[in-house]
């Protein structure tokens, strides 16, 4: 497969009649059959104006404030093409309408790019801006991402990843683990506990087969109540529990700031102190703030990051031969941000 470069380009992309999955795969964006299709009619245009080779510089910004990731990705889509590219560092908070990257060089080396660009900036933002809020109402407690389930396979290790810059202390998600050169983080979900048929028999054999190093954190809302679950199980590991994990379902009421105080107050009467409260189920920083002034000591966050909406990203062309150029409404020329860094020059 070679780089779109042309409208006829698309006559020759053959889709497999055995294909699996229809997510794009790294060969696809790369060769630009994620793009917009318009930008091929501009390069038709263009090259027929003996124009698609000028040298331009374009900006990237942003519509609202938040965190910047996705310029590892964008790098390595620009790969080979003779570019200057200037960024903000990723995990750098952004205000509105900052430069968060200049691209200088010929227009026809990055122009059907411009769609993927925004589309890696734009989720990868969003979801590193929710976990860092996410991260603000934790404070110095733990939290993990685990929004994998809420979004397609394809973009989970990336969704993950992006959390994982904002804030979160770990990630589930096995690949977006890795690619963060970190652990996987994860304990035993109710599925054990309901083909076991008792928490505790699951519990027993959690501790049996767990690396010694592991933290045994324990669901304790499958069966009975919480908190007497809680006690049964701190009993029966004899002092190698290490946490226990409250995910009451909504039709319960979910975890409430009073379920973790009698938690807290029960579990320290019978002399497990040391014993920490991981909440999860449908959290947010307003209740995760409310959760842990009751006692909650790390908490799992899924929906809150992975539905988090994209921030719009806008590309502009902002220089033509050495001519500032804009389009009605913006002001002609560069527009200067001090957080800007060279990361790649023209070879």
């Amino acid at each position: 497969m070679n780089e779109m470069k042309s409208l006829a380009d698309i006559d020759n992309i053959q889709i497999a009649e055995d294909r699996k999955l229809f997510s794009a795969t790294h060969d696809e964006i790369v060769n630009g059959l994620t793009t917009d299709v318009y930008f091929l009619r501009t390069l038709d245009i263009l090259n027929a104006l003996e124009l698609a080779d000028a040298e331009v510089i374009a900006e990237i910004f942003p519509r609202k404030p938040g965190v910047f990731v996705g310029i590892a990705e964008v790098l390595a889509l620009l790969e080979g093409k003779n570019l200057q590219i200037d960024a903000i560092s990723e995990g750098e908070s952004f205000a509105e309408k900052d430069t968060v990257i200049r691209i200088k060089g010929k227009y026809s080396d990055f122009a059907i790019f411009e769609t993927t660009i925004l589309g890696m900036l734009a989720s990868s933002s969003g979801w590193a801006t929710a976990s860092r809020e996410v991260k603000e109402a934790c404070g110095d407690k733990f939290f993990l991402c685990f929004g994998a389930r809420h979004v397609h396979p394809a973009v989970a290790p990336v969704m993950e990843r992006a959390a994982v810059i904002g804030g979160a202390g770990g990630a589930s998600c096995i690949l977006a683990a890795l690619l963060s050169d970190i652990k996987p983080s994860g304990t035993v979900p109710h599925s054990a506990m309901l083909i076991a048929g008792d928490t505790l028999t699951v519990a027993k054999k959690y501790d049996e087969i767990a690396a010694p190093e592991h933290n045994r954190i324990v669901l304790v809302d499958t069966f009975k109540d919480e908190v007497e679950e809680a006690i049964r199980i701190a009993r029966g590991l004899n002092g190698k529990l290490y946490g226990i994990r409250l995910d009451t379902p909504s039709e319960r009421g979910g975890v409430t700031v009073g379920l973790v105080k009698e938690m807290r107050a029960k579990l320290d009467l019978e002399g497990f102190k040391d014993v920490k409260i991981f909440v999860s189920g449908g959290l947010y920083p307003e209740k995760i703030k409310l959760l842990s002034a009751a006692g909650a000591d790390s908490f799992g966050v899924g929906s809150y990051i992975s539905a988090a909406s994209p921030i719009d990203m806008t590309m502009d062309i902002k220089m033509v031969n050495g001519k500032a150029v804009a389009k009605r409404g913006r002001i002609p020329g560069m527009v200067e941000n001090p957080k800007l860094k060279r990361i790649r020059d023209f070879k």
